[in-house]
């Protein structure tokens, strides 16, 4: 039986492959939408997906988010089943204008994960000069923890009354480290142990578009689009043996970050009702991973959710309690041993709670998914997020 458990924000044995986990980074409100992002440009909220959306802020507001999760996974392959348990400080962003028509939006957030713990056992049979030959148990070990992390800021501008253009800057910072032991149960037999790891450090730039507009007086669309040139990664990579082979091995190749490309649409029929659909390309199969292109696919994400507002000037509390739900559909980046995977999906649903005299929100999500199959290894997970995004006239003059 393959054993797992957590290590550093996830504890996933798929976080193995390329880059780890690739997190696309959405709050508690997009994730309960099932990751709907791009055309959304929300009051209440900061859409750090979609640059262009930060100029929605109202001039007098300052905007203070951060957002924390839970994840309970469960692993089962052909010899069995494990689970495990994490939970993590997710992002801080916050987000102000600058002008009428200008906002800046900042903060830290993760690129991707890497953490992993597993194992797995096989008999080896040695032959001797006996008619009876030795049996050996070899246990081989893979352990994986790390991830990069990038610091961005971004600019936004409406013009044109029905657009908006935006930029985000990330430096991206981390390293990964890939574990791979060996060991034997006869101490005749040295183990070994190899460590591969990835240390970054990069720039790159987010581009982002928004068409809004209303009509009929009770419908609102707007159409959101993101683009991100394929990017050269700064990495610093070594591999260093120890046991039967003591050598380390730096790494001069190349690596690089994939174009992205995505656009979504966002409607809302009469300030209660709103419904997106996103729709995300990488172009991984075009990028170098340790100088080949031939561990990586590109990957495709779907997105579909729906919002409901009971009465968004209604008097009662509860009238301003927003509902959510949706699902999301995906395909891993990586291959494993040569062939593709099938495809991943989440279904999610989640509510936002404002404060009462306020218009900070409190939003929740809830999200059960599957990776991988039962015949390698399926993890069926549930994850749970929670943020807060304090939205207060900071910039108000009170008069006395």
């Amino acid at each position: 039986m393959q054993d797992t458990s957590s290590q550093n924000n996830t504890n996933s044995p798929y976080t193995r492959f390329g880059f780890g986990e690739i997190n696309d980074n959405h709050n508690s409100e997009q994730r309960a939408m099932g990751g709907v992002a791009l055309g959304v440009r929300s009051v209440s909220s900061i859409n750090s997906i979609n640059p262009a959306s930060y100029s929605v802020v109202d001039s007098m507001t300052f905007m203070f988010d951060f957002g924390v999760s839970a994840l309970r996974s469960q692993f089962k392959d052909p010899s069995g089943k494990s689970s495990n348990f994490t939970a993590n400080l997710d992002y801080i962003t916050i987000q102000f204008p600058l002008s009428k028509n200008i906002a800046l939006s900042a903060g830290i957030q993760p690129y991707s994960f890497s953490g992993y713990n597993f194992y797995t056992t096989e008999i080896l049979t040695i032959p001797n000069n006996s008619n009876t030959p030795d049996s050996l148990n070899v246990t081989k070990s893979f352990t994986g923890s790390g991830g990069f992390s990038e610091v961005y800021m971004g600019l936004s501008i409406d013009f044109l009354q029905h657009w908006a253009l935006g930029v985000n800057a990330y430096y991206m910072f981390g390293t990964i480290n890939n574990y791979r032991n060996i060991s034997f149960s006869s101490t005749n037999y040295t183990s070994t142990t190899e460590l591969n790891y990835i240390e970054a450090n990069n720039f790159r730039f987010r581009y982002g578009m928004q068409y809004f507009t209303g009509f009929n007086k009770k419908n609102d669309l707007n159409i959101g689009l993101i683009f991100e040139p394929k990017k050269n990664f700064n990495v610093k990579s070594s591999k260093i043996n120890s046991g039967v082979l003591t050598d380390t091995t730096n790494y001069d190749t190349d690596f690089d970050l994939p174009m992205l490309l995505g656009g979504g649409i966002y409607y809302t029929y009469n300030k209660k009702l709103s419904l997106g659909i996103d729709y995300t390309f990488q172009n991984w199969a075009n990028t170098r991973f340790y100088g080949k292109t031939d561990s990586l696919v590109n990957r495709n994400k779907i997105s579909i959710g729906a919002e409901y507002l009971p009465n968004s000037s209604g008097r009662k509390y509860s009238d301003h309690i927003r509902y959510r739900l949706g699902l999301n559909v995906n395909n891993p980046y990586y291959k494993i041993d040569g062939k593709s995977l099938d495809n991943n999906f989440g279904i999610t649903f989640g509510i936002g709670l404002p404060l009462p005299y306020s218009r900070t929100m409190l939003n929740t999500s809830f999200e059960y998914g599957k990776i991988g199959n039962y015949s390698s290894l399926r993890e069926d997970y549930f994850k749970f997020t929670f943020n807060v995004c304090v939205n207060e006239n900071w910039f108000f003059k009170r008069k006395l």
